[in-house]
């Protein structure tokens, strides 16, 4: 059985385009990094451009085996 944890993390700021750029993935990677050394798992994430296109967010949820 599993327990899961969903976390937004909110992107750089886009002027003139809503698509995640190499500093978002870059914070992304340190975020499943630093959920991974705490035993998370990362069970599946999404990338939401908001209307407007200056603020996204990736949706990320991780899962942990119960002991």
């Amino acid at each position: 059985m599993y327990i899961y944890k969903t976390e937004i993390l909110t992107v750089s700021t886009k002027w003139f385009s809503d698509k995640a750029n190499e500093e978002d993935i870059l914070m992304l990677d340190n975020l499943i990094n630093e959920r991974a050394s705490d035993g998370w798992e990362l069970a599946a994430y999404d990338y939401m451009a908001t209307a407007t296109q200056i603020k996204g967010a990736f949706v990320v949820t991780f899962r942990k085996e119960t002991a």
